[in-house]
């Protein structure tokens, strides 16, 4: 695995790791994703996608570029990937980052705000995902993707949405989330997850990403709502975080075993794409918290 050190060479030498290509890429992610009309200069605007398109690809060939190794050593049967799997809820990058328990015990009003702000902006849209990773998807892995949307969904009724809880929060809060104020780390987090949802050729490892997700979110999530409530929120506003804190154990447990196990009992080469995409995604979130502290403990 490459030293921090090496790490940060490599994001001085990257033309992607930066504030104006990542905000670029947001700024489109958003536009292009937005339901729209026709337009009399579709020509144009499909000529700049497929530049677009071009960049996205580099960028995201350069995030597989640093976990590749790692990942072609997790093992391709079932019972050995899902143990290595499970394993990155200890072990994977950005685990136990002391960032959390200091927003649960030590973070003012202030700084859980601007923390959440970052958070905000750099939301891709988990039910989002979700729905575009499951088109043509074997059977068991997109029934798995359709109950966990279902929840996402709050099972059909606004009330119980997870996207509105996220926006409720954002009026609590009094903040507002704009591409232009948030680090590019936290950007980078919700493109590589995008890019893994909207390309084909990253279905599988947007499989592992969001696998990850439900995997190492909890812990972090009822850190946050702590810390929300020391702050004074009351359970209703900060039910954002405590539902993930709990109904993401349950959502882990069936994505491996109904989505990613049948996966690569199917084909094995489907595990060494999850490792990938896990991977990325837990290494995106550890350079989002370490920008975090950088600009919180400053």
């Amino acid at each position: 695995m490459a030293t921090r050190a090496a790490e940060f060479d490599t994001e001085r030498r990257s033309q992607f790791l930066t504030d104006s290509f990542q905000r670029g890429l947001a700024h489109w992610n958003r536009e292009r994703l937005e339901p729209g009309f026709p337009s009399i200069d579709w020509q144009k605007t499909f000529e700049r996608d497929i530049r677009m398109q071009r960049l996205e690809g580099g960028f995201f060939e350069e995030l597989r570029a640093e976990v590749i190794d790692e990942a072609a050593a997790a093992p391709t049967d079932a019972d050995g990937f899902i143990a290595w799997f499970e394993g990155l809820k200890a072990a994977g990058p950005g685990q136990n980052d002391p960032l959390f328990p200091w927003l649960a015990e030590t973070a003012d009003r202030d700084q859980l705000r601007w923390f959440f702000e970052q958070e905000a902006a750099g939301e891709a849209g988990f039910d989002d995902l979700v729905a575009m990773t499951q088109v043509k998807l074997p059977t068991r892995p997109k029934l798995e993707l359709a109950r966990n949307y279902w929840d996402e969904m709050g099972h059909g009724t606004a009330k119980g949405m997870h996207g509105p809880m996220l926006d409720a929060l954002v009026e609590t809060l009094q903040v507002s989330p704009a591409i232009e104020r948030t680090v590019w780390e936290s950007l980078a987090l919700a493109n590589a997850m995008t890019a893994m949802a909207t390309n084909r050729r990253y279905a599988w490892h947007s499989v592992g990403a969001l696998g990850v997700i439900e995997l190492t979110a909890p812990g972090r999530s009822a850190m946050v709502a702590d810390g929300l409530g020391r702050i004074g929120l009351s359970g209703k506003e900060r039910r954002y975080f405590s539902v993930h804190a709990v109904l993401d154990i349950k959502h882990s447990i069936e994505w491996n075993k109904e989505a990613i196990r049948p996966a690569v009992e199917e084909d094995p080469a489907r595990a060494t794409a999850m490792a990938e995409g896990a991977l990325i995604r837990l290494r995106c979130g550890a350079r989002c918290f370490e920008a975090y502290r950088r600009a919180l403990w400053a």
